[in-house]
């Protein structure tokens, strides 16, 4: 289980850094696999899953907001006026999570992932692109979409990061700063997300060996052993390539996902 969580920690230091998400899309279908093999109890595999992704992105978001920022293409305004809803999300988000069955739960987790997919593999274009004013969302608008993506978040166990992107450049922001930015929301969603997991997580039967509440410590601690040596190399990455073709292989990568993770929904054994 370390190891093959270790190679999948690989890959998700990887794209978090190269497009500012937090490797949460390769993270939970890997761990699925994992814990399924591992006979994870059916009723918490995706809860767990969920949870322990949210607990590696705070050290694979940590490491590649820190490499954009030392490039200085972090907007650390942004992060901020956007954290208090973030944080509100991200626990509604999880207290959702703890109601859900893990059937709905994947179901979810691949509706988004599907939708992911498809705007990696059919990026807006030029005339196509819809833009909102030349500044960033205030007021309610704000709150109501970082609520929204704070929660979504949480419940998927990702980062937030495509949308987020999706937001930035939609407002007029540079694709560079965008998914840089995006990078320190992924860190502001998973640090609540991941301690509301803990929590909501006690008492629960037949949790596995090596969890903390839905947190499972030990494939978390094999993850972010190798994402954080990839996460500055996929940062780098981003500055140096227009990224197109690499975008629509992964939005394949997601779609493919998606079917299995709603596959093991409507057939889980």
């Amino acid at each position: 289980m370390v190891v093959v969580l270790m190679g999948a920690g690989l890959g998700a230091g990887l794209v978090a850094g190269l497009f500012g998400i937090g490797g949460g899309f390769v993270v939970v279908p890997a761990l699925l696999v994992v814990f399924g093999y591992f006979q994870f109890p059916p009723e918490i595999l995706m809860k767990t899953a969920v949870a322990t992704s949210l607990a590696t992105i705070i050290v694979t978001g940590f490491r590649s907001v820190y490499a954009h920022y030392k490039r200085g293409a972090v907007d650390m305004q942004i992060i901020r006026d956007w954290a208090p809803w973030l944080v509100v999300g991200a626990v509604i988000g999880t207290v959702l999570t703890r109601i859900l069955d893990g059937a709905a739960l994947k179901i979810i987790f691949s509706v988004g992932v599907l939708l992911m997919g498809l705007h990696f593999i059919f990026p807006a274009k030029g005339n196509v692109r819809f833009k909102f004013k030349a500044e960033m969302p205030k007021g309610l608008p704000l709150a109501g979409i970082a609520t929204f993506l704070g929660g979504f978040s949480a419940l998927l166990g990702i980062g937030g990061g495509t949308p987020a992107v999706m937001v930035m450049t939609a407002c007029g922001r540079k694709i560079h700063q965008a998914v840089a930015t995006a990078a320190g929301f992924g860190v502001t969603i998973a640090i609540p997300g991941t301690i509301s997991n803990m929590i909501v997580g006690q008492g629960v039967e037949n949790l596995p060996p090596g969890n903390i509440g839905y947190v499972n410590m030990i494939a978390a601690l094999s993850i972010v052993s190798m994402s954080v040596i990839t996460a500055p190399y996929g940062a780098k990455l981003a500055h140096s390539l227009d990224g197109a073709k690499l975008k629509r292989i992964f939005g394949v990568y997601l779609v493919i996902t998606s079917a299995y993770v709603f596959y093991k929904a409507m057939v889980p054994n």
